[in-house]
C-alpha cells in the first residue's frame, strides 16, 4: 500500500517511533510493507547491538572478579556505560589488566 510520506511521518510522531530522515525515500509516496521491513530490519539490528554489548559487559564484569579478586560498585556501574568498542577493546587486553586502574585507562 501505498502512502504519503508526510502520513509515514505522521504516523512515527503518533506512535512515538523514532523514524530518521535517511529512513525515508525519495518522492512524494512510500510503499508501507517495504518501510515497515525495513524499520523492522533496524529495530532487529540494534536489538542484535545491545545483546551483543550486554553479553560482552557480563563476561567481562565476571572475568575481572576472577582476574581482580572483586570489583567495585563504581567501576560495575562504569562498564554498563561503555561502549561496545570499549569493551571489545577490554577483552583484548584482560591478561593486561591488573587493577581498576588498568581499566579506566582503557575505557576513558
Amino acid at each position: 500500500r501505498m502512502i504519503s510520506v508526510e502520513n509515514y511521518k505522521m504516523a512515527s510522531i503518533l506512535t512515538h517511533t523514532d523514524i530518521k530522515e535517511e529512513d525515508l525515500p525519495e518522492g512524494d509516496e512510500i510503499n508501507m510493507c517495504k518501510a515497515m521491513d525495513q524499520l523492522f530490519q533496524r529495530f532487529e539490528n540494534q536489538g542484535i547491538e545491545k545483546g551483543e554489548a550486554i553479553g560482552i559487559e557480563k563476561t567481562l564484569k565476571e572475568q575481572l572478579k576472577v582476574k581482580l579478586g572483586t570489583i567495585s560498585s563504581p567501576l560495575e556501574e562504569r562498564l554498563t556505560t561503555t561502549s561496545l568498542e570499549k569493551l571489545n577493546e577490554l577483552t583484548l587486553n584482560i591478561f593486561n589488566i591488573n587493577s581498576e586502574e588498568d581499566v579506566l585507562k582503557i575505557i576513558h
